[in-house]
């Protein structure tokens, strides 16, 4: 593949491979440099992207990054950073290791143990003690660390032998042990947005480190390229490096000039990816229209094409909250009391997926769907509810009949309040007879319910509740 990277990018010492001259550059061929998500990573904060939460002038990894301790010399000097994939946690502990002094070391929670932790600690202390030097520890998946590997971090933190960067996805709360926790700065990372992507992909087609100005990217496959990152800027980068690759083998292919600048279309991506792109505009027909099959489809009782409509929202990077929150609507409305379980399943699938999260959320999603789709439908309550709307706008119910109304403050029983009313747990099956609604409402039925599931059993029962109630 031909050279896609320019000349005189910063590269880190362990890259400086062997170069190999490239017919299109005369540059070193990629498979001899870091990937794309390597060489644009950000040497200071002012090139981070997103997290500007955390990035205000005078923030605490500002003065860190800085050199400096926004806790004052008692304070913690140590960092947990807790956050999705592809947020910046690595990268912001390189940009704190260029601080003044300080050499980096990087150890996995995979793989190292506690002889390693040890080891750290012991070179630290001597770079610290004869020269001068801060160690910046990057331990990458802390929450993988069990209690003796994390206490063995300890001492290094609390005697500031280093300065510790903890990476981790899962909450440190439950995950890290609270020693550690209350002698470290915990910080949030939140999701990067298609935003900050976009401008990502952008910057790394025209920076000297990344394609350095000799591609261009379609407005098409940028969107795609966001749409597949899920917000991590790891991804992105990887993908873009790969769709830059395959538009370079079909520039090679035509024999188009050295010097000219490759155009990376959807094609492209889609090639180098193997991922179709799916024709979904979050804010715009699409959005609605993919929608409105999906409850259409639940609606109808067809499972296979809700599953299918449920997925292309998914695959397209719809919010799983605003998918789950038409599962629920579609529960009360379509399913309503043929099936009662089915607005339970909605619910807590609903505070699942908040729990979870992606991808894992698509299973959730997916079991309230199959049960949606494959039980009885029934409207009765939401058209129930409707009439009863309807009667309201139009003026009818007109009072309240008086031994309905609240008899417990003082005069109540002179206006007749309460004055005949019957407690209903004091007859026969608790089921008195009465009236309950307005006079002009009398008789009025809102409720009809169907034939179908659970409704079967509640329309006979509703029958002689009616008898009763009515002293029919």
């Amino acid at each position: 593949m031909d050279d896609l990277f320019g000349q005189g990018q910063d590269r880190d010492d362990d890259d400086a491979d062997s170069a190999t001259p490239d017919s299109r550059t005369g540059g070193q061929t990629p498979s001899q440099r870091s990937p794309l998500a390597v060489r644009m990573r950000p040497r200071t904060l002012d090139e981070v992207v997103g997290q500007q939460h955390l990035l205000g002038q005078g923030s605490p990894l500002r003065q860190l990054a800085a050199g400096t301790n926004a806790a004052g010399p008692a304070g913690p000097s140590s960092l947990i950073l807790w956050g999705p994939p592809g947020t910046g946690k690595t990268t912001l502990a390189h940009v704190i290791a260029r601080g003044p002094g300080r050499k980096f070391v990087e150890l996995s929670a995979i793989t190292a143990g506690v002889k390693d932790v040890r080891r750290v600690m012991d070179e630290a202390l001597t770079a610290r003690d004869l020269y001068k030097t801060t160690t910046v520890l990057f331990l990458d998946e802390i929450h993988r660390f069990n209690k003796a590997q994390q206490d063995a971090l300890l001492p290094g933190v609390e005697n500031r032998w280093v300065v510790l960067v903890a990476a981790t996805t899962e909450n440190p709360s439950f995950s890290v042990v609270s020693p550690l926790l209350s002698r470290s700065l915990l910080l949030t990372l939140r999701p990067l947005t298609d935003a900050d992507i976009e401008g990502l992909l952008l910057r790394a087609v025209t920076d000297v480190r990344g394609l350095n100005g000799k591609v261009e990217l379609s407005e098409e496959a940028r969107a795609h390229l966001v749409r597949l990152s899920g917000g991590d800027a790891r991804r992105a980068l990887t993908a873009l490096e790969a769709a830059a690759g395959v538009a370079f083998g079909d520039a090679d292919d035509a024999d188009t000039a050295a010097d000219s600048v490759i155009s990376v279309e959807l094609r492209h991506t889609e090639r180098a990816l193997d991922v179709a792109a799916v024709r979904y505009d979050r804010a715009g027909d699409q959005h609605y229209d993919v929608a409105s099959a999906f409850i259409k489809s639940i609606r109808g009782s067809d499972v296979d094409a809700a599953l299918h409509y449920l997925a292309r929202m998914l695959e397209a990077g719809e919010d799983p909250r605003f998918v789950a929150r038409r599962i629920v609507i579609s529960a009360a409305e379509d399913v309503g009391m043929a099936d009662p379980t089915a607005l339970q399943t909605a619910v807590a699938a609903a505070q699942a997926v908040q729990l979870i999260g992606m991808p894992e959320g698509r299973i959730i999603l997916a079991e309230a769907v199959v049960h949606l789709a494959t039980a009885p439908k029934s409207n009765a309550a939401y058209m129930g509810i409707n009439k009863a709307i309807a009667d309201v706008r139009a003026g009818l119910g007109n009072g309240i009949p008086a031994h309905l109304r609240d008899a417990h403050y003082p005069g109540s029983k002179q206006l007749g309040h309460g004055q005949g009313y019957k407690y209903a747990h004091d007859a026969p099956h608790s089921v008195a007879t009465q009236q309950y609604p307005p006079d002009d409402l009398v008789g009025r039925n809102y409720y009809e319910p169907t034939a179908n599931g659970s409704e079967r059993d509640i329309a006979v029962r509703l029958e002689r509740l009616r008898k009763i109630i009515r002293g029919e």
